[in-house]
């Protein structure tokens, strides 16, 4: 697997699968004029691209995570401030997670995205600064984990997959890997 996220990480073993973890090199940069429902595949794609070439029994899965309120995309912030700012735009408000994975092959690569949408009710700025001091969601894109308190105290409902909010749409990869291994 292509990926340092633990919840990645976790969900991929909970399915049953042996791997190892790689590190892949890669900037994430997308055109400017790709729709928001193709960034995360576009982004894991290419980060399997970045990726050296695979020997005949090896396979390789990437996968990214975007958020995305209104058409405008929230990234991993870069300050508890910026954590902050994406979680009060988020509060009340409907959003999606766009998942997309890539599994690649010495032949070929399947990319598919899933997208999911996110029912948050009010969060106040204390709960807020709580959550932030408390889980650190520097990591993760829109500033939360579905999995954590603001997840379990302020998600509503969700529409689609709650393993795509998490980062890794487990019912894709799934399939996609029955029909690739014996």
């Amino acid at each position: 697997m292509g990926s340092n996220s633990p919840r990645r990480k976790e969900l991929l073993q909970s399915l049953g699968y042996d791997f190892d973890v790689v590190s892949i090199d890669c900037e994430e940069i997308f055109p400017d004029n790709l729709s928001v429902e193709k960034i995360a595949g576009y982004l894991s794609e290419l980060k399997a691209a970045a990726f050296r070439s695979l020997e005949n029994d090896e396979i390789l899965i990437t996968a990214d995570t975007i958020v995305v309120l209104e058409n405008q995309i929230l990234g991993k912030p870069k300050t508890e401030e910026d954590a902050f700012k994406m979680l009060k735009k988020l509060s009340g408000n409907v959003h999606q997670v766009y998942t997309g994975i890539s599994v690649k092959t010495k032949r070929k690569t399947i990319t598919k995205t899933d997208v999911a949408n996110v029912f948050f009710s009010e969060i106040t700025e204390p709960e807020i600064h709580y959550y932030i001091k408390s889980f650190k969601p520097m990591d993760k894109a829109g500033s939360y984990g579905i999995q954590e308190w603001l997840g379990m105290a302020k998600i509503t409902k969700i529409e689609g997959s709650f393993y795509t909010i998490m980062g890794l749409p487990t019912h894709l990869i799934h399939g996609i890997l029955k029909s690739l291994l014996p």
